[in-house]
């Protein structure tokens, strides 16, 4: 038996940021990165906090990929003003932050308190999961934590947060949702209704996602993209990942490259892997199952081509132009790590990447030494 349900009331289009202002809340922390409060972004808040005439506190105190220190602070200052609702306003990490915080502290004290997710980004997608992101600096790791719990109860999608976002954050959180869309479309856990999703994410990258890189002042391009990145965090969020998000994590906790620009990287060698396509079969029947799924992926994205094989060969190469387009490196060595150093690390990051908990349900089970020899072909 399979089951869907989305639980995060989204508010969305022109004027979705004057929810805060029906807000039924009497105290509210407000967690947000030091860009946010520093950009004059955070007033589109805090002023409707305000002439709701809510108490609030800001906690800034966010930075990417959130480690554990800082979300223990987060639940110190969390218990010590002890809020209603928390407002989280930002991209992924001050998002990710927000659910960490509040679940160790609804673990701590016992008291049920609302989370309202306001994405800065249109790619994580984080306001609609029950997943977060967070790393042990220490030992180079990054922790996915999943549970039903984590759930926004309400999310906030307003374009007019988007329209500043420099173009290099475009083209990593863009293809983030491409890879979010594909990875729950061909997971062992998918779905009608997560593939409904999906597909309708993966048909707007494939029209807007170029056209929000290229002009910031395309509205309707930013609105669309924002509205994927939601709908590719709903299809995941009821389908899960895959080995692509498990390298990534492994690659960003070893070597710190942002998370949308490792799953770009990724993205062409894991649709490769999981195909077969190096070691196809000469009967169609034999072909891996997600093979139709990316067809129908070249399909949305307009690639399809003669036949199996050479229609998975033209996503891939899709896929690789999109990244040339918009300055994303083609391979590891573009972004400037040291190959000997990358190569020490490529066995630690295979286990790292096959015991995370996204590549449970990749298509293809992957061994060890496939995944080694993945990372090493993404060097050069």
């Amino acid at each position: 038996m399979k089951s869907f349900e989305i639980r995060t009331k989204i508010y969305f289009g022109d004027g979705a940021l004057d929810r805060l202002i029906e807000l039924p809340y009497k105290k509210i922390m407000v967690i947000t990165d030091p860009f946010i409060e520093k950009s004059g972004l955070l007033t589109l808040v805090t002023d409707r906090l305000s002439q709701a005439f809510i108490d609030f506190r800001v906690f800034s105190d966010v930075v990417p990929d959130p480690p554990l220190e800082k979300i223990e602070r987060g639940v110190k200052v969390l218990l010590e003003y002890a809020p209603d609702c928390i407002v989280a306003i930002g991209g992924g990490s001050a998002i990710d932050s927000a659910k960490s915080i509040r679940e160790f502290s609804t673990r701590a004290a016992g008291t049920e308190i609302a989370l309202i997710a306001i994405p800065t980004t249109s790619g994580t997608g984080s306001e609609v999961t029950s997943f977060a992101v967070v790393s042990d600096t220490q030992n180079n790791i990054k922790y996915p934590l999943v549970s039903n719990s984590m759930l926004p109860t309400e999310a906030i999608l307003d374009a007019d947060l988007v329209k500043s976002v420099p173009a290099s954050v475009t083209a990593d959180t863009g293809m983030d949702v491409l890879t979010h869309a594909i990875e729950a479309y061909v997971s062992i856990n998918n779905n009608e209704f997560s593939a409904a999703l999906a597909e309708k994410a993966i048909e707007i990258c494939g029209t807007f996602l170029l056209r929000s890189y290229l002009d910031n002042n395309d509205t309707h391009a930013r609105k669309k993209m924002h509205v994927a990145s939601c709908l590719a965090g709903l299809a995941f969020n009821s389908a899960s990942l895959g080995l692509n998000h498990g390298i990534a994590h492994a690659l960003g906790g070893r070597f710190h490259i942002p998370h949308g620009r490792a799953n770009a990287i990724v993205l062409p060698y894991v649709i490769e892997f999981n195909s077969g396509i190096n070691k196809h079969s000469k009967s169609k029947k034999e072909y891996p199952k997600c093979v139709e799924k990316y067809c129908n992926v070249a399909k949305l994205l307009g690639v399809n081509n003669f036949n199996e094989i050479t229609t998975i060969r033209a996503l891939v190469g899709w896929i690789q132009f999109m990244n040339k387009e918009m300055n994303i490196p083609l391979s590891v060595s573009q972004c400037g790590i040291e190959k000997s150093e990358y190569m020490n690390a490529v066995e630690s990051m295979a286990e790292k990447a096959i015991a995370d908990a996204c590549t449970a349900t990749n298509p293809r089970v992957p061994s060890k030494a496939e995944v080694m020899l993945l990372l090493e072909h993404m060097y050069d």
